[in-house]
């Protein structure tokens, strides 16, 4: 063999010397990430129960922290966001005329604006024009870190506390946090163990709905713990935080707040959960309430037509239930809190916002598409069901004029007691999706079916009015 020349030796003892150095740094990189992995945070401070401030658990969990102030950041996509002033969004009642019309009578004809993130769940609340109307202590078991304040009020028991909450008005209660020093929106300890970090429930009326829901025999196709409970002594309650899985935890920490429930000082705060969770089965089970005094259930009075109707709050959890993403095993944080990667360490990202502002890591894990295609598919379900959805508007407004009109003409009520029935169902179901906030696409099919009996309830309301005035 011919001698390397000295030339050649050096370039490669060059050669060699830059794959070692590459090797080793490669070698260094995966130690460093391997040792990541196996502390994946530090504690720096403790964190008990009673500290509802998240930047002190920001001191710990830097990352997820950073992620939770995010959610101040002016968002919005087509149909839904914040779109109005950095001081208070826009009100959804100017843009949609008939909604405030729909709630005549109640608060939220006064104000109903978009949504905002999370971090100004308290601070809107707070500034909301519905406060001029009396409203309920209850109304925080949402919109604050309210469990310290809960065994306050229940000597330890969060329980008992939670139950004396709708005694109060929002003002006396929300005085009280204030007291506490702990006014502030949900935080990490309603989410997580102090302790361990898991995921956990923490809100007393999820608890008692997802028991009801449990106890009941309706169909559960996307939360198999249930299924699984079921099939055993039922000897001990359901309770989330034993029974169910870490993937339904992931739905189950976001289902305490985004669902319906009754908010007022008549009743404590009530899921309506005992018959199921679609509009049909959430609608018999407040058809058989009572209040105290025995009179039905109902939310308000209509101003103009006196009809006993219901309010659908934000029934996310309940429609989310209904569709292909949560019989498929698909979470809400898969979706509004997708993966992330820091060096080593994979987060759940809590800068928590709609999917069509991250379509990379929230859809197309699964959906091998290109954004394009992804978004014009979310922007055809979106629009059809908005347009059902305004149809319905114009539907429920028609019905409240003709049912207006035969009160004028001398009509009795007993005579419009159908016109009014039908007005509960129809103002139901539309409310039911326009409250909801992801425009029919947590459960789209649902979703247009139940926009279709909105609009034909209001449709035969109108007749049922008009034949009233007819025959008086």
């Amino acid at each position: 063999m011919p001698k390397l020349g000295r030339s050649a030796l050096v370039a490669l003892f060059v050669l060699v010397a830059v794959a070692t150095a590459a090797v080793t740094a490669l070698l260094i990189n995966i130690f460093e990430r391997q040792a990541e992995q196996t502390t994946p945070f530090v504690r720096l401070v403790d964190v008990g129960e009673d500290d509802v401030d998240p930047s002190k658990w920001g001191t710990n969990w830097p990352l997820q922290y950073d992620g939770y102030r995010r959610t101040a950041t002016m968002t919005s996509t087509r149909f839904g966001g914040h779109g109005g002033s950095e001081a208070l969004p826009a009100e959804k009642i100017e843009r949609d005329p008939w909604l405030k019309r729909m709630f005549n009578g109640y608060a939220f004809a006064i104000d109903y604006r978009d949504r905002r993130g999370h971090a100004y769940m308290l601070s809107d609340q707070e500034n909301t024009e519905r406060l001029k109307k009396p409203q309920s202590g209850s109304c925080l078991h949402c919109h604050a870190s309210v469990m310290p304040l809960y065994r306050k009020l229940g000597n330890g028991d969060a329980d008992k506390g939670f139950e004396k909450t709708y005694q109060f008005s929002y003002q006396e209660l929300h005085a009280m946090l204030k007291a506490e020093g702990i006014a502030h929106p949900v935080s990490c300890v309603d989410c997580h163990d102090s302790k361990t970090m898991a995921l956990r429930v923490t809100r007393p009326g999820f608890i008692r709905g997802i028991r009801a829901l449990a106890a009941s025999n309706a169909d559960v196709p996307a939360l198999p713990s249930i299924a699984e409970w079921r099939r055993g002594s039922r000897a001990t309650p359901y309770d989330p935080n034993v029974d169910a899985s870490r993937g339904e935890m992931r739905s189950f920490v976001c289902g305490q707040c985004h669902v319906e429930y009754y908010c007022g000082d008549k009743l404590p705060l009530t899921f309506p959960w005992g018959n199921g969770l679609t509009v049909d089965q959430i609608e018999t089970f407040w058809d058989a309430q009572k209040f105290k005094d025995g009179a039905p259930f109902f939310d308000f009075a209509h101003a103009e037509t006196g009809a006993p109707v219901l309010k659908a709050q934000h029934p996310e959890f309940e429609l989310w239930n209904q569709g292909i993403h949560a019989r498929s095993g698909v979470t809400c944080a898969d979706c509004h809190m997708p993966y992330a990667r820091e060096g080593a360490t994979k987060v759940s990202d809590h800068w928590v916002r709609s999917p069509l502002l991250n379509i990379n890591r929230a859809c197309q894990g699964c959906h091998r598409f290109d954004e394009g295609e992804l978004q014009a598919r979310v922007d055809a379900i979106q629009s059809r069901n908005h347009a059902l959805l305004q149809r319905g508007g114009q539907a429920i407004t028609a019905l409240i004029d003709r049912i207006v009109a035969a009160k004028k003409a001398g009509v009795s009520d007993a005579s419009l007691e159908t016109a009014r029935a039908l007005q509960r169902k129809a103002q139901w179901r539309l409310d039911f999706i326009a409250a909801e906030n992801s425009m029919g696409f947590h459960a789209p099919q649902e979703a247009a079916r139940v926009l279709a009996e909105a609009i034909d309830y209001a449709r035969q309301g109108e007749i049922a009015a008009q034949t009233a005035m007819t025959n008086r």
